[in-house]
């Protein structure tokens, strides 16, 4: 629960630090004074958006703590320890920070965090009706979250969202999908064409250089035979003279004058070995020489093959040597279109499970709403004869919408019907409430779905509008009641709910040199009398008004 406020340069507020209680606490206040500026604050301080128009005129910045006692509070804890941000004690303080160029800093026990982290909190922490939440009451969406929220069925609640998600995801896929193939139509066809065409040619890797080379070679084949066979005649096979025959007379010649200078061997032997290479080269040419052949029809064969890579080539735009890794980028390209249609077959397939899946999720949670509906027609009913509707009638009328597309909240069509008087039947609340009767439905549902919604403290800001009479006293009893299981603060200008609270506030304002100040007072016994006076006759207390004032405390004492 709240247990501390504080707020500095906020709007007309210069320094406000205020504490606390459990049970019901009455805000009051001179019209103007700014009876709900502290709720106004506290939105804040729970991540709400913040403005520059926020900050006290003249000063940097406008500052908001406020501290909760979490002590019994786990989805809170859990938030805290999810975020690494709790500490050791019961106790969490929230901060925010808000300067006057517009921006604003968030802090969560110490910690800066982000203004989405503060609102996320806030939601385990605080739930603050303002005094147009009935308005919501009128909206089919709205309805649904209210019952929703009695209802408690969560998982079931979650679960259509999800298969709402999964269907959603799967059916954006198939669309992109789909418009991909057609857009893939064109090129899908002329991709075909292309790795035909490669696939018929089917060059291998490291072929073209390998033809390139063989081409190379059969072109210049007749003056490789008669360059071979030249030139074995001079290394070996000429009568006349050969440089076989010359390296073994000289290396004879040499072996006969090593006897006469030993130092001449090494020449000798150089010379003898020399003759043995040449000789084995001259075998090696002859033995080339005999294998190669002129081929005429093979270089046209090798010519055909070249002139064809090379051709392919040109077309693509590519060199001759990158077809075969373009040959297969494009085949790939192609499996990727045709593997397009095989995951389109298998995405209707997936889709028809997924709405399956989300019509029963649906069903079920339909289910539930009717039970709960049924319990809370009875609850609602009988809370607006409390509130001086005796006649009432309250029925929550649910439509199941099979044919309706699949949405987040299932598919069921809700209607809020009332009638408010003998004899007339039940009609939707927008045809036959007025805006009292519509906001005292609305607080009698608030008031209802709080007692079954773990929140511990719930802000009602001037939820009384347009009730006076016996009315406002019903009002109060109802929010005094719901005080004693959790923190209530009303913002309140009637003196029957103002009384109704365990403790009071007084909301005043003052003028002092050209600038305005805002306070809020906490009130004893005496001065709650006089306040609750004030709101019963005026300005001018007379005797009767507080005498009255001190009954209407009495009687919650």
């Amino acid at each position: 629960m709240l247990i501390g406020l504080e707020i500095k340069n906020f709007a007309i507020v210069s320094n406000l630090s205020t504490e606390w209680q459990s049970g019901m606490t009455a805000i009051t206040g001179e019209t103007g004074a700014g009876k709900s500026i502290a709720i106004d604050a506290l939105s804040l301080c729970l991540g709400e958006r913040a403005e520059a128009s926020a900050v006290r005129p003249g000063t940097e910045r406008a500052e908001i703590c406020a501290q909760f006692d979490i002590t019994a509070l786990p989805l809170a804890k859990q938030f805290l320890e999810q975020q690494l941000l709790s500490n050791t004690d019961q106790e969490c303080l929230l901060r925010r920070v808000i300067c006057k160029n517009g921006r604003s800093k968030s802090y969560i026990n110490g910690s800066p965090v982000t203004a989405a982290q503060l609102k996320e909190l806030g939601q385990h922490l605080i739930s603050i009706h303002g005094q147009h939440a009935h308005q919501h009451l009128l909206k089919s969406e709205h309805q649904l979250q209210l019952l929703d929220a009695y209802a408690g069925h969560h998982a079931l609640v979650d679960n259509v969202r999800q298969q709402y998600r999964h269907y959603q995801n799967l059916q954006k896929e198939f669309t992109v999908l789909e418009q991909a193939q057609q857009q893939q139509a064109a090129q899908k066809q002329l991709l075909e064409y292309q790795v035909a065409e490669l696939d018929e040619f089917a060059l291998q890797a490291d072929e073209f250089s390998q033809i390139e080379a063989e081409h190379h070679k059969l072109s210049h084949s007749q003056t490789i035979i008669e360059a071979c066979q030249r030139e074995l005649q001079h290394l070996y096979e000429s009568d006349e003279q050969n440089a076989c025959s010359m390296l073994q007379h000289s290396a004879q010649q040499f072996a006969e004058l090593a006897s006469f200078d030993e130092s001449l061997s090494g020449v000798a032997a150089l010379l003898a070995e020399a003759a043995v290479q040449v000789e084995e080269a001259s075998r090696e040419i002859r033995n080339y020489a005999e294998q190669t052949e002129l081929d005429p029809n093979r270089l046209l064969d090798v010519e055909a093959r070249l002139s064809g890579a090379m051709d392919l080539a040109r077309k693509h735009h590519i060199k001759p040597d990158q077809l075969v890794e373009f040959h297969q980028s494009i085949s790939q390209e192609l499996e990727s279109i045709s593997t397009n249609s095989a995951r389109l077959d298998e995405l209707n397939d997936e889709i028809k499970t997924a709405l399956d899946d989300y019509h029963s999720a649906a069903i079920a949670l339909s289910a539930s709403r009717q039970s709960a509906a049924h319990t809370l027609n009875e609850l609602i009913s009988a809370s607006m004869a409390n509130l001086s509707m005796e006649n009432g009638l309250f029925e929550i009328a649910l439509k199941q919408e099979h044919d309706r597309a699949p949405n987040s909240l299932g598919f069921d069509n809700i209607a809020f019907l009332v009638s408010t008087n003998p004899g007339q039947p039940l009609q939707p609340l927008s045809k036959v409430a007025s805006g009292g009767e519509l906001s005292r439905i609305s607080l009698a549902i608030q008031v209802i779905i709080a007692q079954k919604v773990t929140t511990p403290t719930l802000i009602f800001d001037e939820v009384d509008v347009g009730i006076s009479g016996p009315t406002a006293s019903a009002v109060g009893k109802l929010l005094r009641q719901l005080g004693k299981s959790t923190q209530v603060i009303c913002v309140t200008h009637l003196p029957q709910v103002a009384s109704s609270g365990h403790q009071q506030f007084f909301v005043a304002k003052e003028i002092a040199d050209g600038e305005t100040f805002t306070q809020m007072l906490p009130l004893n016994k005496h001065g709650r009398i006089d306040e609750i006076a004030r709101l019963l006759g005026g300005d001018n207390i007379s005797k009767t008004a507080k005498a009255n004032a001190k009954e209407l405390i009495m009687a919650h004492a």
